[in-house]
């Protein structure tokens, strides 16, 4: 029987610390994003040139992505090649690993912030 691939691991974000101005409106697109499909995620990422990009968790027979993944796959379609920073609004208190893939194929360094889903910030991961 063939390996299996060990499921990414879930980082626990530090704590939480102020957000820029351009940080917390990436947290407000994020419960948007949620919100309007009552997902169990909302993300919504900046890429290097200021452009933002918001996406909510899919669950289907076929596709499943969460929230994260789905709002980097939207910047890297629109031509974005390093992002700026993350959010993901969860009821999570750790940040999916496979999420944290996506943003670090872009990003070694750019903070991802977690935040519940009323918008207080959790933490953040850095690495």
């Amino acid at each position: 029987m063939p390996d299996t691939p060990a499921a990414p691991a879930q980082p626990t974000p530090t704590a939480p610390a102020p957000l820029s101005a351009e940080d917390a409106k990436l947290v407000v697109l994020a419960r948007g994003a949620r919100g309007r499909v009552a997902a169990v995620e909302g993300a919504a990422v900046r890429d290097q040139d200021g452009r933002t990009y918001a996406a909510a968790s899919v669950a289907l027979p076929s596709l499943t992505l969460t929230a994260l993944q789905l709002a980097v796959a939207s910047a890297v379609a629109a031509g974005a090649s390093r992002l700026e920073a993350a959010v993901v609004v969860t009821e999570a208190s750790t940040l999916d690993g496979a999420g944290h893939a996506a943003v670090r194929d872009l990003a070694a360094d750019a903070p991802i912030h977690v935040a519940a889903p009323d918008g207080t910030v959790l933490g953040t991961v850095t690495r």
